[in-house]
């Protein structure tokens, strides 16, 4: 048996604050997880980096993206092309379904971020080829700040007849895995196998409150601001401060000058 979280950012994202390289080294060290997925908004350029770059670190990498539909976020798996936002959900679906990936709906019904209402989901299932695509919601995400309606979503996602998963929409180092998919297997096709099943179960872990916010997302989004992000140099060498124009132009390559991280 085994973890995946499915909905992680890296610097690919406008509010990244750390390179693949650090979420691959902080994911192989720091975290029982068998399988990531990089899900940067409406880019890929992260994840097929850390699918290339995953073997070194001892972990599985699904890339996808989270995709900005009309209707709200979702996320799209196991695609190797990027998928144009701003179409609906069901066409989206079917963009991401031609590329032979798979969707979930990402933090439904979220409070300061762009979601899907269940009225929608709901919609988008009446068509029999999304419902061959569509196979996951996130009942529980471990990023948002506004959790005043998370009981009500569960509640919600727990009757629809999809597979129930857990992920941290990680921005921070810290919050990788604060939120993860339980599911039979320790693979990424075992992982894909469950999640067409609906055989995964949800783990909850600390989420994002207003310490983690002021702790951990502020600073680092600040230092990124300035162009600092946290780096990897290797799978044996320490998580760095380094320039994000380095982190992006130098894959496996980190500052020497950078400030030591844990």
């Amino acid at each position: 048996m085994g973890y995946a979280d499915l909905h992680i950012h890296t610097i690919y994202s406008y509010d990244g604050t750390s390179s693949v390289e650090a979420v691959l080294k902080y994911v192989a060290e720091y975290t029982d997880l068998d399988v990531i997925a990089i899900t940067d908004h409406d880019c890929i350029t992260g994840a097929l980096k850390a699918q290339d770059l995953a073997p070194a670190y001892g972990i599985e990498v699904v890339p996808g993206v989270e995709v900005s539909t009309s209707d709200g976020h979702v996320l799209a798996l196991y695609i190797e092309q990027p998928v144009p936002a701003g179409l609906s959900l069901i066409e989206t679906a079917l963009r991401v379904g031609e590329l032979g990936g798979l969707c979930i709906a990402a933090h439904p019904m979220a409070a300061g971020t762009s979601s899907l209402d269940f009225k929608t989901i709901h919609a988008a299932l009446e068509h029999a080829e999304v419902r061959r695509i569509l196979v996951g919601v996130e009942r529980f995400n471990g990023g948002l700040v506004y959790t005043r309606r998370n009981p009500w979503v569960e509640a919600m996602a727990s009757a629809l007849p999809l597979a129930q998963i857990g992920n941290s929409d990680a921005h921070v180092l810290r919050m990788i895995g604060q939120g993860a998919t339980y599911f039979p297997g320790t693979t990424a096709a075992e992982l894909r196998d469950a999640l067409e099943r609906a055989t995964t179960e949800v783990r909850k872990g600390h989420g994002l409150g207003g310490v983690e916010v002021l702790r951990d997302f502020i600073p680092r989004y600040l230092l990124r601001k300035m162009g600092w992000v946290v780096h990897n140099s290797g799978p044996h060498a320490p998580l760095r401060l380094t320039r994000m124009s380095q982190a992006l132009q130098n894959p496996m390559l980190g500052s020497a000058h950078g400030a030591h991280m844990r």
